[in-house]
């Protein structure tokens, strides 16, 4: 089991356990994470999963893919650090990953 704690605007943070394989989305919105809209259902046609990974896990996260790239044009405050939790598939080297949510999603 993975954990991933989701750090909400106003300072509240959510952590969550998930399984690997699944994506960070399946994770958040399975277990009401509201900040997480995901109304493209995980298909990478949107930005509502909007998430903004936290600078110690930047670096450690597989690159975003050329789909992903250009949806994140559309979030509405992107960041150096910007992803899409639905192109994030849990795996044990996530455990302990921190996420920020953004204040809005697109």
């Amino acid at each position: 089991m993975t954990t991933i704690h989701f750090h909400a605007p106003d300072g509240g943070v959510t952590t969550l356990t998930g399984t690997d394989g699944q994506t960070v989305m399946e994770l958040a919105t399975s277990n009401g994470v509201s900040a997480i809209e995901a109304d493209c259902g995980g298909a990478c046609a949107c930005a509502t999963c909007h998430v903004i990974v936290g600078d110690e896990w930047a670096e450690r996260l597989p690159q975003a893919g050329v789909m992903e790239t250009d949806m994140l044009d559309f979030v509405a405050e992107p960041t150096p650090t910007s992803r899409l939790s639905c192109q994030l598939k849990i795996s044990a080297e996530l455990d302990g990953l921190v996420l920020h949510l953004p204040s809005r999603q697109s």
